[in-house]
């Protein structure tokens, strides 16, 4: 299981196996933290946290699609 940490990064850098992304992630503790809620970063490669502001960054930029 992996360490879990408190919520106070304020950006955190994710990659494609994150996905999809939601805060807080599965390694934040969650006891004091919001409701889950998804972000969708996969065409930004940006997102930011509705209820807590933190900021996620998709490493690698955005994920291209066939399209």
């Amino acid at each position: 299981m992996p360490e879990q940490t408190v919520n106070k990064a304020r950006v955190i850098e994710i990659t494609a196996k994150d996905l999809p992304l939601h805060c807080p992630t599965p390694s934040q503790i969650l006891w004091n933290s919001h409701p889950r809620v998804f972000l969708p970063i996969e065409e930004t490669g940006e997102a930011l946290c509705p209820y807590c502001g933190t900021r996620y960054i998709l490493k690698g930029g955005p994920v291209k699609t066939g399209q």
